[in-house]
């Protein structure tokens, strides 16, 4: 009975570790879901600024041929 008490105690320290390391990576994956949010706007957001200057910009000569020609 002793062997059975004792592989009931290893599995339920084994279940309790495993527990703790689920925690653990759900709150690392949370913290790295929030980085790529805040990732995804700034990148949103340059985006924008970039089209806007590329808008605004002056326009680019038109191609013409070279005087050589």
């Amino acid at each position: 009975m002793a062997d059975v008490d004792e592989r009931i105690m290893r599995l339920e320290e084994l279940a309790a570790h495993q527990t703790k390391v689920i925690e653990e990576l759900s709150e690392q994956l949370a913290e790295q879901w929030e980085v790529v949010e805040q990732t995804r706007a700034k990148l949103d957001r340059l985006t924008e600024r970039f089209l806007l200057l590329e808008e605004t910009s002056l326009e680019a000569p038109p191609i013409t041929r070279p005087p050589h020609y």
